[in-house]
């Protein structure tokens, strides 16, 4: 038995591509509402990777990127001789896998908390409150945890007050990964929730009423719908972080390096600004730079690969 080839479909029937200018009349508003995104993001985020050839140069401000002395790979070769750096690559790599697995399922338990919330007004006020912090300044929030954790700050108040020995948390350099991380969860969990919140109304709630009649109890529901239905965004948002894992903060470390050290407290980007701008050393601190941005390139693209053998589609699909 013969099958009849595959008809491609005439000409005729296919929609007729409008012009460009038909098309840019028809999306002029929302062309002119995305353009000031564009520019920032071109003055921002693209400009300044020019600037990035000051990593192969000995960069001299007085003259400029144009009449600088070529150095080839000098910068880089300094680079990896460097203690102080592969300090601060072990530190960053470290605080990150740490932050990593005390700080990523937070949002999605809260997400999944608020979202078993039967009251909606509870539910606003619950979500105002964790959302607060994250308009907090570093500095603000370091000082919250200062006076509640610092040598003078409550938990030693009333520790001193039972007669017992004091616990200065926010200089002590063996629980510094965990405070940055107490820190973290404080004041971005909250922030953080929106997308998981997000993807928690696109499920079907057929689906919750057919698994209840069923007779699937509350923890049944959360594996077999509720999971599941995160499963994508969750996949996506640990793609980001991956891809992030490198930047860890800047001025959270920046404000409590002299407190713990700079052994425990310097990271990649503390590194470019201490022993790079700091110092006048330009082409020192660009070329630490360069170098973080092209790891945490690989590592979002090693992830987006990771999501793709487990069928997701992660940042983009091939």
């Amino acid at each position: 038995m013969t099958t009849a080839a595959p008809t491609r479909p005439d000409r005729a029937t296919r929609p007729a591509r409008q012009n460009w200018r038909v098309r840019l009349r028809r999306d002029r508003s929302l062309i002119l509402m995305t353009l000031p995104a564009v520019v920032l993001l071109l003055a921002f985020n693209y400009v300044p990777l020019f600037g990035l050839v000051t990593a192969f140069q000995e960069y001299d401000p007085l003259a400029g990127i144009w009449y600088s002395t070529w150095a080839g790979l000098d910068q880089f070769q300094r680079l990896f001789g460097d203690a102080l750096f592969w300090n601060a690559v072990q530190n960053t790599l470290y605080l990150s896998f740490v932050q990593l697995i005390l700080f990523f399922p937070v949002p999605i338990a809260l997400a999944l908390l608020l979202n078993s919330v039967l009251s909606l007004r509870i539910r606003n006020f619950i979500q105002s409150v964790v959302y607060l912090p994250h308009f907090f300044s570093w500095v603000l929030a370091i000082t919250i945890f200062q006076q509640m954790l610092g040598g003078a700050g409550a938990l030693n108040h009333f520790l001193r007050n039972n007669d017992i020995g004091t616990w200065d948390v926010m200089t002590n350099p063996d629980t510094f990964a965990l405070l940055i991380s107490a820190q973290v969860i404080w004041k971005e969990a909250g922030w953080g929730i929106i997308v998981f919140l997000a993807a928690l109304a696109a499920v079907n709630t057929d689906l919750y009423e057919a698994a209840a009649a069923d007779g699937a109890g509350r923890w049944r529901r959360l594996w077999h719908i509720t999971l599941p239905g995160l499963r994508g965004v969750i996949v996506l948002m640990l793609v980001l972080r991956l891809g992030n894992a490198l930047t860890v903060g800047f001025e959270q470390f920046l404000i409590q390096r002299n407190a713990v050290g700079y052994d425990t407290a310097d990271v990649l980007d503390t590194f470019s600004f201490y022993y790079g701008i700091a110092t006048g050393d330009y082409s020192y601190g660009a070329a630490a730079g360069l170098f973080k941005s092209v790891i945490s390139l690989l590592l979002i693209w090693g992830a987006n690969k990771l999501a793709h053998t487990f069928g997701e589609d992660g940042l983009y699909r091939r």
